[in-house]
């Protein structure tokens, strides 16, 4: 496994070896040793999600205060889709920015985004599944969002599905409400960097 930490600090996207014959194939997606030594701590699997989305389907950007905050270890078994990771901690270098990897059933990669960084992700095809490991359990009164379209981040959402047809953006009623990310930091809902950065050297201890 190959990995490789993106312009935002505490996100890595792993790219597997692939071992194919006739049959099918084989890869390990999750290696907890390989993980621990690119991210200094162990992840803490405490609930595994799912879901299924329709082409232009667009999720997030969802994040938990920290801390103890929501890390996530996702990838794609079935389908494609554009994952997002967005720097939402207040005081971080990077703040506002972020970066992208392509999920899908070809390369067959995955995405770490650790605590205090924003996700979202578009699916590029019908019926694409998203699996994701979660750090923490669901805990709806931690967890919050930005809008994925706030034009103050910018993300370059495709325009086109995996098949080079029209995509049209496809939001829950929840994620069209959500606040732009001046709005959320002026009204103190984004979390600190020097907070998550004290909560990941907890965690290294550990």
């Amino acid at each position: 496994m190959e990995i490789r930490e993106l312009t935002i600090a505490g996100a890595f996207e792993m790219t597997p070896k692939i071992i194919g014959d006739s049959r099918g194939a084989f890869l390990e997606w999750f290696r907890a040793d390989r993980f621990q030594e690119a991210t200094g701590h162990e992840l803490t699997l405490a609930q595994a999600n799912s879901s299924v989305s329709s082409a232009g389907t667009l999720r997030g950007i969802h994040f938990a205060d920290v801390p103890p905050g929501q890390a996530k270890y996702v990838t794609c078994p079935s389908g494609a889709l554009l994952d997002v990771v967005v720097d939402l901690r207040v005081g971080s270098p990077t703040f506002g920015q972020w970066d992208a990897v392509q999920l899908d059933d070809e390369n067959r990669k995955a995405l770490y985004i650790g605590e205090g960084l924003g996700h979202a992700f578009m699916a590029l095809e019908d019926h694409t599944v998203v699996q994701y490991l979660c750090s923490t359990g669901y805990a709806p009164e931690r967890e919050h969002g930005v809008h994925p379209q706030d034009p103050d981040i910018g993300i370059d959402w495709p325009t086109t599905d995996r098949s080079g047809r029209s995509l049209e953006p496809l939001l829950s009623a929840r994620d069209q409400g959500l606040p732009g990310i001046r709005a959320a930091a002026d009204t103190g809902l984004l979390p600190s960097y020097d907070a998550v950065q004290a909560y990941l050297t907890e965690l290294r201890r550990r």
